[in-house]
């Protein structure tokens, strides 16, 4: 099956790692070997960007930045709208490499790929729509507005757990805006990148769309510095965490460009007396083990009110003994593997940490052995009793380890959920509208997502994605995310006679 994927997406021989749109280049630099977690199989061989091939790129997207951008935001937006019915043409090939690459469950390697097919629809609306406003001016005969123009190249730098989902939010965008794009995909997913470079090339080459408006540059960190530290890239967008992304906005802001951060999350969901239990243990369920633990929004820490804690410990240890583990392409199995190795030390790590901090498993974490297993990447979904001050329990843990806590009031929960230096997702459990509300209210959450009676996953692309603190204060995808891709600029225009200065100054000519 994997077989068939790669020649359908043309990955079968395909070696070179870098290219401008129509011309792959990029044959000289280390080989990045991609393995899946599933099987523990090479996948294939990428060779990555040296500094020459980096260099050839962005003089390419500059040229070709200078036709982009005069082309009509309409244009670019039907433009970008065939990129999205060919996004449906690939969505099981391509769904299915994500999940064979990354390792997460082939259903949320399909619904990946309709993320990107989403953000495509709301970008071809949003090409409509570029709007900027009118203001009445103080001085007579003047008419005062803002407008939006193009930034120019944007750097993309994604991670591994969303290999494709999260270029194509600021691609898209950035496409309609007038923008065009180098993309650094995560090197532990290289071949998603690839994918998505030939399928865009597809629709690019029957519009006539420049060569050079879509760019990738595999690699390791040493494109991500590059990429930084440019002064010709005015905006840097870096998706990882939070120690890649204060080295990206050290770099970036060291040379006063714009970074777009979305980097680690800490999540909590609250679960009040007034709960809908049912809802609160499927939401809780799906975001602690969901991706196996590795999304940025994934749940880490439940806070649960001290009634009804025995209850909803009970019932979780219930609902995790039910979990399937194993082969993501499998539509069974609830939880794939970790990434890599590496990954599955930092998970056991984070076990023994809490251990020794005096926390209690209720439902015990190891690595899984034997047939079916053999990459040894594939981890035990766990619970364990902590307290908020634990020091594991502040740190984010790219796994599925799941913290209970227990509160006395909803002042006391809020503090607790608020706790931690990151602030991206969390989510309240109540059918009591006072709770919620005040959860919603300046003195609750301290997140850039806040829900109610969902989950901290599953954050749809209309509205605008991403956190506070820690977490860097980006937002990608919906609403007016768009804006942070172009630059704003304020006009007057004086269609009078005469020539009014300010602070009344005169002059006799």
């Amino acid at each position: 099956m994997i077989a068939d994927v790669l020649k359908t997406l043309k990955l079968e021989k395909h070696s070179a790692g870098v290219s401008t749109g129509k011309e792959w280049i990029g044959k000289g630099g280390a080989e990045i070997s991609s393995y899946s977690p599933v099987d523990g199989k090479l996948i294939g061989t990428i060779k990555s960007a040296v500094k020459d091939d980096y260099e050839a790129v962005v003089k390419k997207a500059q040229s070709a930045f200078a036709v982009w951008r005069t082309w009509p935001a309409p244009k670019r937006g039907d433009v970008v709208r065939q990129i999205g019915e060919a996004l449906r043409k690939y969505k099981e090939p391509l769904g299915k490499l994500v999940s064979y690459e990354m390792g997460k469950s082939l259903q949320e390697g399909y619904g990946e790929v309709q993320e990107m097919i989403d953000i495509c629809d709301f970008a071809v609306g949003l090409s409509r729509q570029l709007h900027g406003f009118t203001m009445h001016s103080e001085r007579p005969g003047h008419r005062m507005y803002e407008q939006y123009h193009p930034l120019g190249i944007v750097g993309i730098i994604s991670a591994f757990n969303f290999p494709v989902a999260v270029w194509s939010w600021n691609t898209m965008l950035a496409w309609v805006c007038g923008d065009v794009c180098i993309w650094k995909p995560s090197e532990k997913t290289p071949l998603c990148g690839v994918a998505c470079q030939h399928i865009v090339a597809e629709v690019f080459e029957k519009n006539g769309v420049p060569e050079g408006v879509n760019n990738l540059v595999t690699g390791g960190r040493e494109v991500g510095e590059w990429m930084s530290t440019d002064t010709r890239i005015p905006l840097v967008s870096a998706t990882g965490s939070t120690r890649m992304g204060k080295a990206v906005g050290a770099a970036v802001g060291s040379r006063l460009g714009k970074a777009l951060l979305e980097l680690g999350g800490n999540n909590a969901i609250i679960i009040s007396k007034d709960a809908d239990l049912d809802i609160a243990i499927l939401g809780a369920l799906f975001g602690a083990v969901g991706t196996a633990g590795q999304r940025c929004t994934t749940t880490r820490r439940l806070i649960i009110h001290e009634s009804i804690y025995d209850q909803v410990k009970n019932k979780l240890v219930a609902a995790y003994g039910q979990l399937s583990i194993g082969d993501p392409l499998n539509e069974k199995n609830h939880v794939g593997p970790l990434i890599d190795k590496d990954a599955v030390k930092m998970y056991l790590k984070a076990i023994e940490d809490c251990k020794a901090e005096g926390g209690k498993f209720i439902v015990e974490g190891g690595v899984l052995e034997g047939k079916g297993y053999e990459s040894g990447c594939y981890v035990k979904p766990c619970i364990a009793e902590a307290k908020p001050g634990y020091a594991i329990v502040q740190h984010e843990t790219f796994a599925p380890i799941l913290y209970l806590l227990k509160y006395s009031d909803i002042e006391e929960a809020i503090a607790i959920q608020n706790g931690v230096p990151q602030g991206l997702s969390s989510s309240i459990m109540t059918l009591n509208l006072r709770e919620a509300e005040q959860f919603l209210s300046h003195a609750g959450s301290d997140c850039g997502i806040a829900n109610v009676n969902i989950g901290t996953s599953g954050a749809e692309i209309g509205g605008a994605f991403g956190g506070e603190k820690e977490t860097g204060g980006g937002r990608e995808s919906g609403s007016d995310a768009w804006k942070v891709y172009m630059r704003r600029q304020t006009n007057t225009i004086n269609y009078s006679t005469q020539l009014p200065l300010a602070q009344g100054i005169k002059f006799t000519v």
